[in-house]
């Protein structure tokens, strides 16, 4: 029998479960070092070779006693390593750190130990008592609200979802058929990365990028798609009226932002505006049942914190939000990325309550 007193990380070493609980507990450690890392720009500076401790800081301006420190605690969980004359390089994990890599992650990482969104999370205790917003008690308004009165923050949440909505488009892309349609609508489509690419892809269509005025001033991807004379873009608020005229209504990551009421009153307006031929796309998460990990669970608790009443939900929960919006879920697709591809059909019948 195995000995209950370890966990097994390798065919070489068995931890003591303490210590692997420490390791988990200590996990912000290592989120505010790799901010730091990348705040600084380390990845970008390593990137034609290695350097010494002092030529980086003397690039970045740090203490260069610290920054060894840093690179050195670094080094020992593969970000960034440390060769025998005591120079530091890029490791391939590393490399996700890089400004220019196609594997970057650096706007996340930016985001995930900045001010705003780290003290947030330093008060989940707030938000597991209450059920309130952690976001909203620290910062005194919420999490929409406060974005665009903090243009840096907003400028960093922005540059993240900008990154991670490219990041998952092959994904989403090579996982649902888009040719079938002939008009699609996307819904808070934010720059438009998503429904250029379907464009692309299929030169038949035509699209409708409807977002808030503000946001479709920088969305700048269907000029340089070469796209712009198939897509209509369209300002306004979904939560008063969605654009009439498409055959496919996308929502992608925009239901998990809010309340089940909201998110009933998004998907109504929805099927107010759609024929009774046209096809509803949620792009989310769906959180699994049991205790296998998946990394929904934990950006369900992100909602949590961050913005009232949003949440990640289960495939049940995803039915409810249809049939008490005129539809019928009738098909999930799992895509390589964490987000499933979530479609229902209008129906006639009036809407029910939860």
């Amino acid at each position: 029998m195995k000995n209950q007193a370890t966990r097994k990380f390798s065919q070489k070493d068995q931890i003591p479960l303490q210590l692997h609980m420490m390791h988990l507990a200590t996990g912000h450690f290592r989120t505010q070092a790799i901010y730091v890392a990348a705040k600084l720009g380390i990845a970008d500076l390593l990137k034609d070779g290695s350097k010494t401790v002092d030529e980086l800081s003397n690039a970045t301006k740090a203490h260069a006693c610290s920054l060894y420190r840093l690179l050195r605690a670094l080094a020992s969980i593969d970000i960034f390593r440390e060769e025998e004359d005591g120079r530091f390089c890029l490791t391939p994990l590393a490399t996700t750190l890089r400004s220019d890599s196609m594997n970057s992650v650096l706007p996340g990482v930016l985001l995930a130990g900045s001010e705003f969104h780290w003290g947030a999370w330093g008060n989940l205790f707030y938000s597991v008592m209450t059920g309130e917003s952690a976001f909203e008690h620290i910062h005194g308004m919420r999490f929409f609200d406060y974005l665009p009165k903090n243009p840096d923050d907003g400028a960093t949440f922005d540059a993240w979802m900008t990154r991670s909505s490219e990041m998952q488009i092959y994904a989403i892309m090579n996982s649902y058929d888009f040719s079938m349609y002939q008009t699609i609508v996307d819904i808070g489509g934010g720059h438009g990365s998503l429904l250029a690419a379907i464009l692309q892809t299929n030169p038949h269509l035509k699209g409708i990028l409807f977002d808030m005025p503000e946001v479709l001033k920088a969305a700048k991807k269907f000029r340089n798609a070469g796209i712009d004379t198939r897509c209509e873009m369209t300002g306004g608020d979904m939560f008063k009226s969605i654009p009439q005229g498409g055959d496919l209504y996308i929502l992608k990551t925009i239901i998990h932002d809010w309340s089940d009421e909201l998110s009933i009153k998004i998907l109504r307006n929805c099927h107010t505006a759609m024929t009774d031929h046209a096809r509803l796309l949620v792009i989310e998460s769906i959180v699994p049942t049991g205790n296998q990990p998946h990394l929904s669970k934990f950006m369900d608790l992100n909602m949590l914190v961050l913005n009232h009443g949003g949440r990640e939900r289960t495939e049940s929960e995803y039915r409810t939000l249809f049939h008490a919006a005129g539809f019928r879920l009738t098909n999930i697709i799992k895509t390589p990325s964490p987000l499933s591809l979530i479609e229902g059909i209008w129906i006639a019948e009036g809407f029910s309550s939860i």
